[in-house]
């Protein structure tokens, strides 16, 4: 019995861990987003769809990426594609599934349609080097 309870005990440890490190995501929102650019914060903007097939492949990678203590510093900005026209437009997103990187003011990388998680990891290590 007590194997067991220290191995829910260890288990829960590591899910306190890892929420402790998980990178904050929100809704779009044009004031958030000018503080965290002039609070020079690595920032993801995520233009989402519900009925996309290609943005629910991105979404569990995203999640489990931000979870990670390496982009413990990001938060995760998600434009709704259906909805926030007006934010695609400025953003320069016509399509749903962008993933769009800045630091600070500045667009440092992004991608439409990218299902690799190596390949989104290497994107947002962009933002934070």
């Amino acid at each position: 019995m007590k194997t067991v309870s220290r191995t829910l005990l260890a288990e829960l440890s590591l899910l306190v861990a890892a929420a402790a490190f998980a990178a904050e995501t929100k809704p779009f929102d044009q004031a958030t987003f000018a503080a965290l650019q002039a609070a020079d914060k690595p920032v993801l903007v995520d233009v989402y769809a519900d009925w996309c097939p290609t943005c629910k492949q991105q979404e569990p990678l995203i999640s489990a990426l931000m979870a990670s203590p390496e982009f413990k510093d990001y938060t995760v900005l998600r434009v709704n594609f259906d909805t926030q026209k007006d934010v695609r437009r400025i953003l320069n997103a016509p399509n749903q599934s962008t993933l769009i990187v800045f630091r600070g003011k500045k667009e440092v990388t992004r991608s439409t349609g990218d299902t690799s998680k190596d390949s989104i990891a290497a994107s947002l290590r962009k933002g934070i080097s």
